[in-house]
């Protein structure tokens, strides 16, 4: 491949990178049980600012109350399972690292379960599902704390943390009243968006922006990742710290993501594939290419689940049928396991 062909390529991937958000947006906005025309989506979106343009009552409810949150939630959803993923596949160098390695999964989800038990509002629920998702990942950080908190024990005490959260999961259910709560829990535990609202976006915009600045902010540091530790010790940077970082972040952007919409499984572990696959193992331009492509995905993903069928289908369902064979493709094309 000559310089030219390769900045070619680079200029259409960071061109693909701007426009598949823009076209995930305009596409669910468009599309539903009820459909909207591109043109009265614009109407929709600029008659917010200028009173004086006329639009259809229902198309305009339908933009700004109902899509128009599930969008955004959709796309910060996304966005931060996938750099969670992407962050603990370099941190482990482990190409089947997921969000939820460390229990944070587990954790906000039972926060959230319970929450339900106890008849706790949307915020409330957030907050105290938020809340046991970073107590679970502390737990298992104080598990590994010994003389030799190697990584490898780290993901051993995440997997023996899931385990308990999810059994206490179990627990929740088992106790819940089998008319109302059950079924509350089960829908939820299987991923949605439909209760998206400006005012629980808030809540969970904080920890996701916030995360998402400082990873930007480190972007090039997290290349050293993917070394050995002789190779990232004489770096001269405080590697423990940077590990440290990373985890709180990828704690932060999966619990949030968790308590907004309940457990979106794939995500976090085919888009952070699919972008070294597109962009190579750089994170200056693979954490850029997780936020546009998770993001993206999640948003198309979810206005399938809303449409397709008269009853919306839960999130989760959705993207494991689209991710695993989507998965196998990327296995068969990048020839291995490997990062």
């Amino acid at each position: 491949m000559t310089k030219t062909e390769s900045a070619a390529q680079k200029t259409a991937y960071s061109l693909l990178l701007a426009v598949l958000p823009v076209f995930a947006v305009l596409f669910s906005l468009c599309i539903g049980r009820y459909v909207v025309s591109v043109s009265d989506v614009f109407r929709c979106l600029v008659s917010r600012f200028n009173e004086g343009i006329e639009v259809n009552r229902m198309s305009y409810i339908t933009i700004w109350n109902v899509r128009l949150p599930r969008i955004i939630l959709a796309f910060l959803a996304g966005s931060a399972l996938s750099c969670a993923g992407l962050l603990f596949q370099s941190l482990f160098r482990n190409p089947l690292a997921t969000p939820d390695t460390l229990g944070v999964a587990g954790g906000s989800s039972f926060g959230a379960v319970l929450s339900i038990l106890l008849g706790l509002s949307m915020i409330p629920m957030q907050l105290l599902s938020f809340g046991a998702g970073c107590l679970a990942v502390a737990m298992t950080i104080l598990a590994a704390k010994g003389k030799d908190q190697s990584m490898n024990t780290i993901v051993l005490s995440g997997i023996i943390m899931g385990s308990l959260f999810s059994a206490l999961v179990s627990l929740v259910k088992f106790t819940a009243d089998q008319e109302q709560q059950l079924p509350s829990i089960t829908y939820w535990l299987m991923g949605s968006l439909q209760s998206a609202t400006y005012s629980s976006l808030v809540i969970g915009l904080i920890p996701i922006l916030v995360s998402t600045i400082i990873l930007i902010l480190l972007r090039w540091r997290l290349n050293l990742l993917l070394l050995s530790e002789d190779e990232s010790c004489s770096s001269g940077v405080n590697m423990p710290r940077l590990r440290m970082i990373a985890i709180l972040c990828a704690t932060m952007l999966t619990a949030s993501s968790i308590s907004m919409c309940g457990q979106v499984g794939w995500v976090g572990l085919i888009v952070p594939h699919m972008c070294r696959l597109l962009f190579g193992n750089d994170h200056r331009k693979l954490l850029p290419a997780c936020i546009s492509f998770g993001g993206a995905f999640l948003i198309i993903v979810d206005t399938l689940a809303r449409s397709i069928t008269a009853s919306e289908i839960p999130i989760s369902i959705l993207t494991a049928i689209i991710g695993a064979p989507f998965f196998l493709f990327l296995i068969r094309k990048k020839g291995g396991w490997s990062l």
